[in-house]
């Protein structure tokens, strides 16, 4: 029998605003598939704070700005997105379209966001890229992270659970990063990688593979799991 890991297992639901991503969901990639038609769904354009002029946002049309949120000097916009409530993004952001955030988020200096999913209060604030990936509640990237989506074969992406191989067939695919999962800085997350809630990964790493909740992954020659 296929391993079955639904969303719920790694993000909790109920307090997010763009739940309904994940309705019908067997495996948390699924709600990729789902993003430019929700996009496509909505009625964007709702921009309800003031944005510098020296920002630049992309068919403004198809972006949403929640209240509170600061877009700051020299920000990269591109619709369509949602940006939640309470929420900073920074000078040098990069957000390349097709991207849905929660509340009281971070989007830093230097990191590039495409087709990826944020929860609430999550944070990629530091020279990080974050493609095809979705990143829980509090999750937390350290400065230079890099979640990369594209196999250097460009083939269809496999995710690794338990000595099994489940093929997403998604030829993008990122990270999946639980509930208060941490990324120590400088490490490489490869395509289709998955990691528990309240997993900790230590600096300068190559993660990869499936990483229960409440794990640690120091230093070695390969993942070390405890």
């Amino acid at each position: 029998m296929a391993t079955i890991l639904g969303p719920n297992q790694f993000f909790t639901l109920e307090e997010y605003s763009h739940v309904s991503l994940f309705e019908g969901c067997q495996y948390p990639w699924q709600a990729l598939e789902h993003l430019k038609n929700y996009l496509a769904s909505l009625k964007l354009g709702n921009i309800e704070v003031d944005v510098p002029s020296s920002a630049y946002l992309v068919r403004p049309e198809l972006i949403s700005i929640g209240v509170g949120t600061v877009i700051e000097p020299g920000a990269y916009i591109e619709g369509p997105c949602v940006i939640g409530k309470n929420c900073i993004i920074r000078h040098g952001a990069y957000i390349r379209g097709d991207v849905v955030t929660g509340d009281f988020c971070v989007i830093g200096h230097d990191t590039e966001v495409k087709h990826s999913i944020f929860f609430n209060v999550t944070s990629a604030a530091h020279f990080n890229y974050v493609g095809d990936s979705i990143l829980g509640n509090r999750a937390n990237l350290g400065a230079g992270v890099k979640c990369a989506n594209l196999r250097l074969d460009h083939q269809p992406i496999h995710v690794l659970i338990n000595n099994e191989r489940i093929n997403t067939r998604l030829h993008k695919l990122g990270a999946i990063v639980g509930d208060g999962a941490q990324v120590g800085c400088n490490c490489v997350i490869n395509p289709g990688t998955i990691l528990g809630r309240h997993s900790f990964c230590f600096p300068c790493l190559n993660v990869y593979g499936f990483i229960p909740e409440n794990s640690k992954v120091k230093p070695a020659m390969k993942n070390i799991v405890e």
